[in-house]
């Protein structure tokens, strides 16, 4: 099925390698999940793209290293106002190969704006030191360096914001990067590279841009020796297969991996508002957000109120095509993902799962899910241990703190996790007991560009957001000189 009609206003998109856009060795369909029409081609990578991509970043970092970080940050705020005058075209391209309802595209292109404006900020903070020597004519100075080339990986869920902390760390360190983009989403993507071509000074091959078969681009950019840092964003299996390639040829790495954030509700809280903000949460882009709430865990005496109010707020969102007024949630990105959502509502119901709405695929054509909220859910339910990443909410009760915090630490995952109470006591205590790298109480304050952004166990390591991410892409050099 064609969509003659969006395919006027979506840009092809093409490999950028060495300073300029170039065709791969074939071309694929790029689809309007909110349709199933074909809306454009993508270029893909032959070996040797990848190969001239590496290359190329390995010139460009000779070069991108030596401008002054005073330059490199002047720079990169062109580069940040261009993603601002760009946000209406840009975000239209987004929803229209994403899915997500257009306001929710426009506040991801201005907050990538605001991403590169902070670490262009970063670039002129990255400070040494001087320690004491022990002699008088010896000098001890500790100076930061750029790592070197890297090597990123980004998603469909957010195909600008994934992308641009990694992009925007490296360029303000001095690192060069081959952005190794999602195959759903690639016009945005390149509409982030446009925005830093278009800024003017970009060195050629500081910044590259490729597509392919994912674990061929991986494979091939993580052994290449000029690579020398990896950044991956994605699923937990996925990331375990990158770390472990990356590991072998000694290779730095940050992992921002799978998630099941739990949603701890206590009866003390405030309990309409915490069903209505978790439930705008959990129902962003679909479901499909790596630190979306995914398991929601409520004390018995506040189940009934709290299922009550988040079964009335997820009934009145307005689900459709994300270019339509009014529609705030979309489209899931793919048919795997829909159905994946079936398969766990399918299994949750035949294990006494009580479906309270939504539940089923929605539309004639897209994929569309309703967003659904399952009560009684069992322990034993796939849902519960497994990612959802889509639009279904299982809510679960607890009858002390220490079974709540049980709960909350039982899976391998320790990304984000929620917690709503009027007591100061169990703020600080579930701040401290919750294994996760990201804890939010009493509201939504997590991925904003200051702050950190990663998670612990099996959902990764390193930071993507905060000074913390510079870190990953800076050597430490110590240097003592006798006088």
């Amino acid at each position: 099925m064609s969509d003659s009609t969006l395919s006027r206003h979506y840009p092809n998109t093409q490999l950028y390698i060495d300073g300029a856009w170039r065709a791969g060795s074939r071309d694929t369909a790029v689809v309007n999940p909110a349709t199933e029409g074909e809306i454009g081609r993508l270029s893909l990578a032959s070996e040797q793209h990848l190969a001239d991509a590496a290359e190329a970043a390995g010139r460009g970092f000779a070069a991108w290293r030596k401008v002054s970080a005073f330059d490199r940050s002047k720079l990169m705020r062109r580069a940040a106002q261009n993603l601002r005058d760009r946000a209406e075209e840009v975000a239209a391209i987004m929803t229209m190969e994403q899915g997500k309802p257009l306001v929710e595209s426009r506040i991801e292109v201005l907050g990538a704006a605001d991403t590169i404006d902070w670490f262009a900020e970063e670039a002129r903070r990255t400070y040494g030191r001087v320690i004491p020597a022990r002699a008088g004519n010896v000098r001890q100075i500790v100076t930061r360096e750029p790592v070197g080339p890297v090597a990123a990986f980004t998603p469909w869920n957010f195909p600008i914001n994934q992308a641009v902390r990694k992009v925007s760390a490296a360029l303000a360190a001095g690192c060069s990067v081959v952005l190794k983009g999602p195959e759903e989403t690639p016009a945005s993507c390149a509409a982030l590279v446009q925005a830093y071509i278009d800024a003017a000074g970009l060195p050629a091959g500081a910044l590259n841009l490729v597509f392919g078969v994912p674990a061929d681009v991986s494979k091939f950019l993580i052994a290449h020796p000029l690579i020398r840092k990896i950044s991956f964003t994605g699923s937990t299996a996925v990331g375990k297969l990158l770390a472990a390639m990356a590991g072998e040829h000694m290779k730095r790495a940050t992992m921002e991996l799978g998630g099941h954030a739990p949603a701890l509700v206590f009866a003390d809280a405030d309990i309409p508002r915490a069903a209505k903000l978790l439930a705008g949460a959990k129902f962003r882009n679909a479901g499909q957000v790596c630190i979306s709430p995914t398991r929601f865990i409520v004390e018995e005496s506040a189940y009934e109120e709290f299922t009550e109010h988040f079964v009335a707020t997820t009934k009145k969102l307005k689900v459709g095509n994300g270019l339509e007024e009014g529609v705030q949630m979309g489209v899931l990105a793919n048919g795997r993902r829909l159905q994946a959502m079936e398969r766990l509502v399918a299994d949750a119901v035949e294990q006494g799962a009580k479906v309270l709405t939504g539940g089923e695929h929605i539309g004639r054509e897209g994929y569309f899910f309703a967003p659904t909220v399952l009560a009684n859910v069992p322990m034993s339910a796939r849902i519960m241990t497994e990612e959802p990443f889509g639009p279904i909410a299982p809510i679960s009760t607890f009858k002390s703190y220490d079974q709540a915090i049980v709960e909350a630490n039982r899976l391998p995952y320790g990304l984000a996790a929620y917690a709503y109470t009027r007591s100061s006591t169990t703020s600080a205590a579930v701040g401290e007991d919750i294994e996760s790298g990201m804890v939010s109480i009493n509201h939504h304050g997590l991925g904003i560009p200051e702050t950190p952004f990663g998670g612990v166990k099996d959902s990764g390591y390193g930071s993507e957001g905060g000074s913390e991410a510079m870190e990953a892409y800076l050597v430490t050099k110590f240097v003592s000189e006798a006088r």
